[in-house]
């Protein structure tokens, strides 16, 4: 086992400055199914494991379990980056944050995080709500598109952290949508042991066990063992809901040598869940319990298996080898019925429809990526280069149609609608193959260029039935983005960037690919003095040839063109530890987003509107405050966040109204039984305020109230 007795390789200053800050230019493209800095944690005993490549023992590596501030992105293999000196606007979103706040969704682990919304479409608990700069965020596994995985919810107790890398990002990730990236760091093996386990009990019969636990297997301490568990039986907001899951994670790594290292993972996830609440009428605020779909016709059901491998070879030359591959299986089906209703409606009773899809996904997705390392005089130089290829098939059966209308002052429940043969079957295959490169050359340790290239190969092919009109299609796309930034470190505290990205989203047979670019400039601070980071960015984000899915009358979805969107904004946030005692988050937003250009949508002239669902300022705040134990007392931390949201449309037409400016209290706080158990309350919206977030044919709120009881043991 390494420990801190063992020699490491040490590099100049020079280096460690290429190392930090060039890699931020490869950033998330080179992120393995490991995550680094996990090798790097500290030891019961005080010592540091050190992971068997070349190190910086300057530095201290993440602590993502301990503190809400993380320095480092966890990339490009076991060499951690850091976010100071990576040109792009970066919030990481560490495992000692989401426990404090008791994030339970992916919603919820994000809504502190700057230039993003989330949960828009509040009682609509199908997927994970959020935007990011106005756009929708593409998601990524360690580095790896989630692609046809993207509408499963998530489960954050997976996950070390979450990193959010906004922006257009297709030169570092493929085909990707602008506003930004959201990453999810899997949980893997340490070398050493350690555990927790849980439970908790909360609002709407929430009851939820949890375990994560590994060792050593091996007296060499080669091998490494981690399994992470989670079993929930609970309720949601409104009458006749369930949110049941269970996830199993289990991941084993062996260091063959000291320069080479494998890990192998499968994890499982299943949920037993309601999709929907039905929605409530226009008219007024209703109470949240209330359903108004059918108890019968009220089901998702989502089973995904998981499969991954990662190898890593040092060759000690200055040249590098990743390798990462992973295989996804599933079944997502849901069905439920919901209102239709219009602000001309008079009395109480409203028409309904119903609407549901069968589908299933397999998916397999790898990369192997080469990072050389040199140095010329003053100049450092890192080149990365990489091939990715993705295979994806997928299937949908989709039903809808009319179901029986309700009485909203007297409701009663009619039973399931009979349903017809699906109006649309699909199936479709996907197959990527991308080649990438990426050159950073660093100045003296002061400046730093940035310049990437890729290049993506895709084939997609369609076909089934779309209202009994069959059809098979197929289309093909080569498409080129590039990215270039220039960082310049003021100090070793401050850096300042400027970089220009572009973005080619995910295309559909027969329509352009959508494109973006971005231009954007920012600065960040870590002082020496405590454990913090500061950072602001300012943008002008512009995506062209956009088609919007618009819903027709009769169910059918139509593609309609946009032409030119534009958002420009700047954002603040901060993370620090400002005393032994006390610790802050907070953020601001500021975006102003316009359509361009534009045909009618859906008859509606949009140009010059403001985009959905996003506000003008959204603002929040969180604050922990430790009181030491004293005697037979333990520790006791008292943390209060506050989110403030502005008003903004509900849809692009900028026609069915806007939402009021939104303000919403969380609390928390944890009591150390012992120095290995904690007793924590978590309150969401302490004040249950109640707003609508979502309209479309009938309105969504945001979630009420929830208060969670949590006992945790540790070693």
């Amino acid at each position: 086992m390494h420990t801190k007795t063992e020699p490491v390789r040490r590099r100049t200053s020079r280096h460690r400055c290429l190392t930090a800050l060039l890699l931020g230019g490869t950033a998330l493209a080179a992120l393995p199914i490991t995550a680094a800095a996990q090798d790097s944690a500290l030891q019961p005993d005080g010592t540091y494991r050190l992971s068997p490549i070349i190190v910086d023992t300057d530095n201290v590596p993440d602590d993502d379990a301990n503190s809400i501030v993380a320095k480092e992105l966890w990339v490009g293999g076991k060499v951690a980056t850091s976010v100071l000196d990576t040109p792009a606007s970066v919030s990481v979103i560490t495992a000692k944050e989401i426990e404090t706040r008791n994030a339970d969704k992916v919603e919820d682990v994000l809504q502190y995080t700057s230039g993003i919304i989330t949960d828009y479409y509040g009682s609509d608990d199908r997927n994970d709500y959020y935007l990011v700069r106005g756009f929708q965020a593409s998601t990524y596994r360690d580095g790896l598109t989630l692609g046809s995985m993207r509408g499963v919810r998530e489960e954050p107790y997976a996950y070390e952290r979450l990193e959010v890398l906004k922006g257009a990002n297709s030169t570092l990730f493929g085909a990707s949508d602008p506003g930004g990236s959201v990453n999810f760091v899997t949980k893997t093996p340490r070398f050493y042991r350690f555990g927790e386990v849980y439970a908790q009990g909360g609002s709407h019969g929430h009851g939820e066990l949890g375990f994560d636990m590994g060792d050593v297997l091996d007296e060499e301490g080669t091998l490494a063992y981690r399994f992470v568990g989670k079993l929930q039986k609970a309720g949601l907001d409104y009458d006749h809901s369930r949110d049941d899951e269970a996830f199993f994670l289990g991941s084993l790594s062996w260091a063959v040598t000291p320069d080479t290292e494998l890990t192998f993972s499968v994890d499982y996830l299943k949920r037993d869940a309601t999709p929907n609440s039905g929605g409530y009428p226009l008219d007024r605020l209703y109470d949240r319990d209330l359903f108004f779909g059918e108890p019968d016709f009220n089901d998702h059901d989502v089973e995904r298996m998981t499969v991954s491998a990662a190898m890593e070879h040092d060759f000690r030359n200055g040249l590098r080898l990743n390798a990462n591959l992973r295989y996804s299986d599933l079944t997502d089906d849901f069905a439920y019925v919901y209102l239709t209703d219009s602000a001309s409606r008079t009395g109480t009773v409203i028409d309904r429809d119903y609407f549901g899809t069968d589908s299933t996904a397999q998916e397999l997705i790898g990369n192997v990526i080469l990072q050389y390392d040199a140095s010329f005089g003053s100049v450092d130089s890192s080149t990365l280069a990489g091939l990715e290829y993705r295979d994806a098939s997928t299937t949908s059966a989709s039903i809808y149609g009319d179901a029986t209308a309700i009485d909203v002052a007297n409701p009663v429940y009619s039973g399931a609608p009979t349903v017809a043969a699906p109006y649309r079957e699909e199936e479709r295959d996907y197959t990527t193959t991308s080649l990438f490169v990426q050159q950073n050359l660093s100045f003296s340790d002061r400046f730093i260029a940035t310049v990437g290239l890729r290049h993506d190969w895709m084939d997609l092919a369609s076909r089934g039935q779309s209202s009994g009109t069959p059809f098979d299609d197929a289309d093909d796309f080569s498409e080129t983005s590039v990215r270039g930034a220039l960082t310049y470190k003021v100090t070793d505290e401050i850096s300042t960037y400027v970089s220009y990205v572009e973005s080619v989203a995910p295309p559909a047979i027969g329509v352009a690919p959508e494109r973006g670019e971005q231009y954007e400039v920012g600065v960040k601070y870590q002082p020496a003095g405590i454990n913090a980071l500061f950072t602001a960015a300012a943008y002008d984000l512009t995506k062209n040839d956009i088609t919007v899915p618009v819903v027709l009358p009769n169910g059918t979805i139509e593609r309609q063109l946009i032409g030119e969107t534009r958002v420009r904004g700047f954002e603040l946030e901060g993370k620090a530890e400002l005393t032994p005692n006390l610790s802050l988050t907070a953020a601001y937003t500021y975006s102003d987003s316009e359509v361009l250009r534009s045909a009618p949508v859906r008859g509606a002239n949009v140009e010059g509107n403001e985009f959905a669902t996003t506000p003008n300022h959204m603002a929040s705040v969180w604050l922990n405050y430790l009181v030491p134990g004293a005697g037979n007392r333990g520790d006791m931390t008292f943390g209060v966040g506050a989110r403030y949201i502005g008003a903004y449309y509900y849809n692009l037409q900028n026609n069915n109204g806007q939402s009021e400016a939104q303000t919403l209290i969380d609390a928390a706080f944890s009591y150390d039984v012992t120095d290995s158990t904690q007793f924590s309350v978590n309150v969401s919206n302490l004040f249950d305020k109640q707003y609508v977030v979502g309209r479309g044919t009938a309105d969504y709120y945001n979630p009420g109230r929830t208060i969670s009881a949590t006992l945790r043991h540790t070693w």
